[in-house]
């Protein structure tokens, strides 16, 4: 069983940075896919950033130079984010999947609320 718990959210103005933390509970955490999603007033959740089990990263095209997602050693997730916009507003969610496919997560955090004023 994979538990995922995330931090790190808050109000901050545009142009402003914000750093994300997930805590995993689970024994094999570096044989899994890691990802951040989020979720808008009104929208869709889309997938923000994955890194693999080897480190390698993928980013949606409107993250991409803004924000970096990271893993350590510690079961721990992060995501770094720059220079933010009043469209990064949403709720975000820590995820954990076997395969690292945007469909193949199955573990989910509770999410945290980034608010991004202009």
């Amino acid at each position: 069983q994979v538990q995922l718990q995330e931090s790190g959210g808050g109000s901050v103005q545009a142009g402003g940075s914000l750093r994300l933390t997930c805590a995993a509970s689970v024994h094999t955490y570096s044989r899994y896919c890691m990802g951040w999603f989020r979720q808008g007033p009104g929208k869709e959740r889309e997938g923000v950033a994955t890194i693999d089990v080897d480190g390698s990263t993928t980013y949606t095209d409107s993250v991409k130079g803004r924000f970096t997602i990271s893993r350590d050693n510690a079961k721990t997730l992060y995501l770094q984010m720059n220079s933010l916009k009043p469209e990064d507003t949403a709720m975000y969610y820590c995820a954990a999947a076997g395969v690292c496919s945007l469909l193949s997560f199955g573990f989910w955090g509770q999410g945290t609320q980034v608010t991004v004023s202009s």
